[in-house]
């Protein structure tokens, strides 16, 4: 089978194409622009094992020439942080979904898998979400853009599902691992790093579902050849469900920091959010800087979220292959080998 990547230059899309040359059972291509940077593909010695296919997301024309005799897409690339204006989140997570989704049905490609994300499905002022599964509804109202235009990709993913065209959309949250260079986890202990992260918790237990990044590449390439999941999306996560401000106190003391302690007034924190969210829809002040805080971010360190995992397992198979225990030793290992959690979260 002829694959074609996206955000192969990213964490996810990267673990991807690792395992893809691995198995050896699969040509493997990967879209990059010019500008991507490649340092961890190269370092992985797989750099000479794929073909890069050079096109741009946003430039459809180049997208057909990307699809162009391949079997199989897998669509990782996204804008995935809180900095842009809606121009922008629409035009990297909904419009290159259509055009990507549009170029590969034209040219014949079978399988197209997207990667979604549970943030898809979570209510701007909603509760906690425990075990839930795929019969949750889109919300009425987002939490961010990136929430909104990750479910308007994922619907259009899962409409364009047709006799000799499978689509799925599978919804690791929080993928975590060594090689992460940007994710949450790692912008979280940064801040822990450095004192700037308080404790959300509210004196709750906030629990949550993670998903190792070997997970979730085992669930891309098990949906790959599954013809059960047409039209579908997935939760994806690992087996333990994680005590998030416990892990933090736990991550805290492995890497020789002070665990927040302090617990700031929720009330307060709420409305200072609004204030942010309000001179965050000024699009100078947007595309050039990150949030302090958002509800987005306050929400997934305040709400517990686990998801049932039952469809995935049961239509393509899915068993998490990593525990976290074996998986936080690796990542541990490999960020002392970058230079510790500060110097990681310097560059992002």
């Amino acid at each position: 089978m002829k694959v074609l990547v996206t955000g192969a230059s990213g964490f996810l899309g990267g673990a991807l194409v690792r395992r893809l040359v691995s198995d050896g059972e699969h040509e493997v291509f990967a879209l990059v622009r010019q500008t991507s940077n490649l340092t961890d593909l190269r370092d992985a010695g797989v750099i000479n094992a794929i073909t890069l296919v050079y096109g741009n997301l946003a430039d459809a024309k180049s997208l057909k020439g990307a699809v162009h005799g391949m079997d199989a897409v897998v669509h990782s690339a996204a804008r995935v942080d809180e900095r842009g204006t809606r121009e922008q989140f629409v035009a990297e997570n909904v419009d290159a979904t259509v055009h990507l989704l549009e170029a590969a049905r034209a040219a014949g490609v079978t399988r197209f898998v997207h990667i979604s994300s549970p943030s898809a499905v979570m209510e701007y002022d909603g509760e906690d979400l425990i075990q839930v599964d795929e019969s949750i509804p889109y919300p009425k109202r987002y939490l961010n853009l990136y929430s909104e235009t990750k479910a308007a990709a994922e619907r259009a993913v899962l409409a364009a599902n047709s006799p000799g065209f499978i689509t799925c959309a599978l919804r690791p949250r929080a993928i975590w691992g060594a090689g992460d260079r940007s994710g949450p986890v790692i912008r979280l202990m940064g801040k822990a790093a450095d004192g700037r992260l308080p404790d959300l918790s509210g004196g709750r237990t906030v629990q949550a579902s993670l998903c190792h990044v070997d997970n979730a590449v085992e669930a891309i390439i098990k949906a790959l050849t599954s013809d059960a999941v047409g039209g579908r999306a997935y939760f994806l996560a690992d087996d333990e469900v994680t005590d998030v401000w416990q892990l933090v106190g736990v991550l805290a003391q492995h890497f020789g920091f002070e665990r927040p302690t302090r617990r700031p007034n929720m009330a307060v924190l709420t409305a200072v959010v609004g204030v942010l969210e309000t001179i965050w829809k000024l699009p100078p002040v947007a595309q050039r800087w990150q949030p302090p805080l958002s509800r987005y971010a306050l929400a997934l360190m305040s709400r517990s979220a686990t998801f049932d995992t039952s469809a995935a397992r049961a239509d393509f198979g899915y068993r998490p292959i990593i525990d976290q225990e074996t998986g936080l030793a690796e990542f541990s290992a490999w960020v002392h080998k970058q230079g510790g959690i500060s110097q990681l979260a310097k560059a992002v």
